[in-house]
């Protein structure tokens, strides 16, 4: 392989501090030869400053200050970038031994490609896998499918400088889905080419945003399908969503009118009812 292309790595943070640190050392842990690393803190209160400050000589730039979120922060990293191949990892994220430098040779050995997909896991807070995704199917028509269970996982997508030129920046306005809208985006300019390896491990933890804000994550999905043009892949997924919430309704009705609810709905009072009417 001829000189390793220089990558350059963004890390957004807010109220991370309890998983900071294994991120920032994964990063770190690679060794790798050509590394700028960007670490953007959204102005958090608990220790996450105190453990940025530790590893702070070894950092490219960081800044902890108040920004927009975390499409806004990613966004501030990259402006500042400057290496050839970019990638994103979350503050409650991780990347596997070696991750970089399988990067850097699937960049060399891929010239034509634009971006590079590895296999993502979800793992808990003792380290055990809860969840295992390798790319599957790198093409528009199966990104607008990422409703069905997701195509890749973030954390093990990079790309080239040129790629986030011609797609990015990420949407501000947009806070769950911003990855998936990002693809659709870079999908349709450059071809994305696989890496049959494991590259980065997620924290599967009860405050992360895929698990705290799962149904808005959907809403999300399914906006940033329709705007690309993909409505025709989403449809039948919201309608299997529009039907499992009728059925919610229809049980929370038949449930609200039992004989023991009403009975024990004024015990409750109405901060507990099933129905306030």
């Amino acid at each position: 392989m001829k000189q390793a292309p220089k990558i350059s790595i963004v890390t957004p943070s807010f109220e991370q501090g309890e998983f900071i640190e294994d991120t920032i050392q994964s990063v770190l842990d690679q060794n790798y030869p050509d590394l700028e690393y960007i670490v953007i803190d959204g102005g958090s209160n608990d220790n996450s400053v105190n453990v940025i400050r530790k590893y702070e000589k070894y950092l490219s730039y960081w800044v902890s200050e108040k920004d927009r979120g975390q499409s806004h922060a990613i966004n501030k990293g990259f402006s500042r970038a400057t290496g050839d191949v970019f990638g994103w990892l979350n503050s409650d994220d991780r990347l596997e031994a070696g991750a970089l430098d399988l990067v850097a040779k699937a960049a060399d050995e891929y010239p034509d490609a634009g971006a590079f997909v590895g296999h993502g896991r979800k793992v808990d807070t003792s380290g055990n896998t809860t969840y295992y995704k390798k790319p599957d199917g790198l093409t528009f028509e199966r990104f607008c499918g990422w409703m069905d269970g997701g195509n890749f996982m973030q954390p093990s997508c990079f790309f080239r400088r040129s790629t986030w030129e011609e797609a990015g920046p990420l949407d501000e306005d947009i806070h769950i889905a911003m990855d998936v809208d990002l693809w659709l985006k870079m999908v349709r300019k450059v071809d994305f080419q696989s890496i049959d390896t494991l590259l980065s491990s997620a924290t599967d933890h009860k405050d992360a945003k895929t698990r705290a804000f799962r149904n808005r994550m959907y809403v999300d999905c399914a906006l940033v399908v329709i705007r690309a043009g993909g409505e025709k892949y989403v449809r039948h997924t919201l309608d299997e969503m529009a039907d499992r919430l009728t059925k919610y309704e229809q049980a929370y009705a038949k449930l609200s009118r039992h004989p023991f609810v009403r009975l024990t709905r004024p015990l409750l009072g109405k901060k507990y009812s099933l129905h306030n009417s």
